[in-house]
């Protein structure tokens, strides 16, 4: 992983509690390749490799070089970046911490989907133009009784929000392409298509992963279903929208947006979403920021523990599933 990360996922006491089970060197840290001959020799030794962010690829030379290798434990969330096909054809054990950071996702896509409910990104924007408060009386067409909230995916993002949407007073639907009714129901969701999860949701939130299939999943045809005064979120990846129809509509003033994921990123300095005033763009803050990462490190330390206990990992990935969950 990247040197500068190892310190926020592994605090002290996490890598203290990972050196109590295997035997570890804090000190040699792999971020743009496995060539360096000190590398090499610990490979020959090594069982498990502990991964995270800025890991370099692991192709059959460097599996060559660890014949022992058993189990690889990525500290973040995709392992797409850097396993090869050789991992898999190996039989080596993959897990992810991409549970542990889904959850911040949806926490952060739940407290937008509530501010926005109250229609509060728009409120301040006016408060901020008019300086005057617009006094006291009940305004109508906001809150969050009843509010219709559609999800695209039940990746694992999309599903931790499913739940933490249970105590409200919220009516969440689904659309997935893998997801069967039954599936949905054991969700507790409705389950939709595409389009009419569109036309009949206050607030869409996207969830989806990145692949060729889903490049510019919503885009001008889908915006023009949602809802006069709806609301669209993306945390998955910026290029499941068409920017430039998003541009357009946001421009109507019909519907609103909150990004915290854009295409391309970051966005261009001249980028006309940083002043309209119906879009409401965040740094790809939503996943694990600072004391959340150590939660990651803290799933790689219960894996180990798990394997030398002789049990299954908790978190371990099937290569079917990298192309469709996040």
């Amino acid at each position: 992983m990247s040197a500068e990360n190892l310190s926020q996922v592994f605090p002290s006491e996490v890598l203290a509690r990972l050196r109590e089970a295997v035997e570890i060197d804090p000190t040699l840290v792999v971020e743009n390749s496995f060539a360096d001959p000190r590398v090499r020799d610990v490979l020959a030794r090594t069982e498990v490799l502990v991964t995270g962010w800025g890991c370099p690829c692991i192709d059959k030379a460097v599996l060559d070089a660890a014949p022992k290798l058993r189990a690889i434990l990525h500290a973040a969330g995709s392992v797409k970046g850097f396993t090869t096909p050789a991992v898999w054809e190996r039989g080596i054990a993959v897990s992810s911490a991409a549970g542990a950071n889904a959850l911040p996702v949806a926490e952060y896509t739940l407290a937008m989907i509530l501010l926005a409910g109250k229609d509060l990104f728009t409120s301040r924007e006016r408060l901020r133009a008019e300086r005057a408060h617009p006094g006291w009386g009940i305004v109508p067409g906001i809150g969050n009784y009843g509010r219709r909230v559609g999800v695209i995916g039940a990746s694992r993002i999309g599903r931790r929000l499913i739940e933490l949407l249970r105590p409200f007073d919220l009516r969440p639907s689904l659309t997935d392409p893998y997801v069967d009714e039954d599936g949905a129901a054991a969700l507790g969701v409705p389950l939709l298509p595409l389009d009419d999860l569109l036309r009949s949701s206050d607030i869409v939130t996207v969830h989806a992963p990145d692949t060729p299939e889903t490049r510019h999943l919503i885009g001008r045809r889908e915006l023009a279903l949602m809802p006069d005064g709806s609301v669209l979120i993306n945390t998955a990846r910026g290029a499941l929208l068409d920017h430039d129809a998003l541009i357009d509509e946001l421009r109507t003033e019909r519907i609103s947006a909150i990004l915290d994921v854009t295409d391309p990123e970051p966005l261009p300095v001249d980028s006309p979403l940083f002043d309209l005033p119906n879009a409401f763009i965040t740094p790809h803050l939503a996943g694990s920021q600072g004391n959340e990462v150590a939660r990651l490190g803290l799933t790689v330390v219960e894996e180990v523990e798990r394997l030398l206990a002789g049990r299954g990992l908790a978190h371990r990935i099937d290569h079917s599933e990298l192309g469709r969950v996040a």
